[in-house]
């Protein structure tokens, strides 16, 4: 039996949330010591992953299958193929920024009981949570899939109604509401998507006998596994309804400018730089290669959903006072572009998906770290109260400004790579869909530059005349994020050369080849 890389990427953060969790109540700088300690760890281990992951080799990798439930023909299985590898890195990388940002942020307030915050439970749900979404990046059986995927909301929720925002409006009760509201408000979401997504896979069970991706996949490849085109549809609809919740897509997304409002900078990172990208992820893996002809037939009515998403998570992006919820409706107008390139049936468009959902983790949270930065300086999220920033934190504005070119997709930097890929997929199938999206870019470049505008230029306001600029953690965070920026803005080969292989297979699955471009005959 080969060396279970896989199951050992995930214990490793699993493990540290246990230990985390039992550090004693009075040793809380150890707890933070001991979540950095793993998440390093775990990096590393993501980079042994990479590193062995063959790009010319199989389509999954590292594969580990063991008999779990054998009633039910549900096994522990595991594999990586291109875009898992990235997405796992992609995790392991964020998880270490996110427990040094949030070092401070579940530190006890005051004397008053009430206001004490468990910094263990907060670490170790942290490290819960990157386990869960390494490992559902690594399932290959549909079931255990699905149990991840339902299983990540529990530590998600108590991240979100446990640990606020402290840059909350109003008394302490109602920031608690609010926390609570946003809270519930993502886990009946996601759980709706979820139950929804069960049925989807029972109903896959009774017709293919069996849990396996690899399975169903080749078996429906070779014509053994034949579904009636009523059955497949129905199918797709509910495994596809659970990850556009998740994504989140248009209509379904109104519980996460809630989700990050409310939650601490950290978390708000956590949510949509690490957990939203497993829907993202499923639609390519799951929904595409199990029902590539159910997901021929949605192609049209995602395009517009899609696009929808674009413009209209970019116009209420523009009219928003609260800095962290601008960055969320940012983040669904970004989650547009990639659904737009999963459903654009081109190799451009899905490579430029996946090197998407990397990029705009890694600039969404530099961008949101240094916005959660600049609100515990000021102790407000609204735009109205800054004004000057730069004047008196010149590297705090810089960074935040690199933060905020990533998001806008300017060229030089890692996002513009995978818009371009996204936007020319969409145009070589979809014309007049690529010509729609792009009002996104200008609308991005609108919000971005009115934030930086309205906070960091003009004359300095009263209220933050004193404020400090970052310190030697917080650079620590904002700084290799900003590298990677550059770096993979430049150079997008070591993302392109892993994420290639595994785009092409996807397009053999669904049966599409890229549309060859029409050029009129020389005269």
């Amino acid at each position: 039996m080969s060396f279970p890389l896989l199951t050992l990427t995930a214990a490793v953060p699993a493990a540290g949330a246990i230990l985390t969790a039992a550090v004693p109540a009075a040793r809380r700088t150890a707890a933070k010591w001991l979540a950095l300690l793993f998440s390093l760890a775990t990096l590393g281990l993501a980079a042994v992953v990479a590193v062995r992951f063959d790009p010319g080799g199989a389509r999954y990798q590292l594969t580990e299958s063991h008999a779990w439930i054998a009633d039910f023909g549900v096994r522990y299985e595991l594999g990586v193929d291109g875009i898992g590898v990235a997405l796992i890195a992609l995790t392991a990388l964020l998880i270490p920024f996110i427990v040094v940002a949030g070092w401070h942020d579940a530190d006890p307030q005051g004397t008053q009981t009430k206001r004490w915050r468990p910094t263990q439970g907060f670490f170790a749900l942290i490290l819960m949570v990157e386990a869960m979404v390494i490992l559902s990046f690594e399932a290959t059986d549909v079931f255990l899939f699905y149990i991840l995927f339902e299983a990540m909301l529990i530590p998600m929720y108590f991240l979100i109604g446990g640990f606020g925002d402290r840059a909350h409006a109003g008394t302490d009760d109602h920031a608690a509401a609010q926390r609570s509201y946003a809270a519930v408000k993502f886990l009946l979401y996601n759980l709706v998507g979820g139950l929804i997504m069960l049925a989807a896979v029972i109903g896959l069970y009774v017709v293919a006998g069996n849990f396996s991706l690899t399975e169903i996949t080749a078996a429906r490849a070779s014509g053994e596994l034949e579904m009636a085109t009523n059955t497949e549809r129905l199918l797709f609809l509910g495994f596809f309804f659970a990850f556009a919740v998740k994504a989140p897509l248009w209509p379904l997304h109104t519980w996460l400018p809630n989700a990050m409002g409310e939650a601490t900078a950290p978390v708000a990172v956590l949510i949509t730089a690490v957990v939203d990208k497993v829907g993202t992820f499923a639609m390519l893996r799951f929904c595409l290669q199990l029902f590539p002809e159910a997901s021929k037939w949605a192609t049209p009515a995602i395009i517009v959903l899609a696009l929808i998403s674009i413009v209209y998570g970019a116009l209420l992006a523009v009219g928003q006072r609260d800095i962290k919820r601008l960055v969320a409706y940012a983040s669904i107008s970004h989650f547009g572009f990639i659904i737009l390139g999963i459903f654009a049936m081109t190799s451009q468009g899905q490579s430029g998906a996946t090197l998407y959902m990397v990029n705009h983790g890694i600039s969404t949270a530099a961008l949101m770290l240094v916005a959660g930065f600049l609100i515990s300086r000021r102790g407000s999220r609204l735009i109205a109260d800054y004004g000057g920033v730069q004047k008196v934190a010149p590297v705090l504005a810089g960074t935040f400004l690199i933060g905020g070119l990533a998001t806008l997709s300017l060229p030089g930097l890692a996002p513009f790579v995978s818009e371009f890929l996204v936007l020319v997929g969409t145009f070589a199938r979809y014309p007049v869909a690529g010509i729609v999206a792009t009002t996104g870019i200008v609308l991005a470049a609108l919000y971005t530059l009115v934030l930086y505008q309205r906070t960091m230029t003009g004359p300095v306001k009263e209220e933050v005349r004193a404020m400090p600029d970052l310190k030697a953690r917080e650079l620590a965070v904002v700084a290799p994020l900003i590298a990677l920026l550059l770096f993979l803005g430049v150079y997008p080969k070591p993302l392109t050369e892993i994420v290639d292989p595994a785009v092409r297979h996807t397009m053999s699955d669904v049966q599409q080849k890229d549309p060859r471009p029409e050029v009129e005959a020389a005269k």
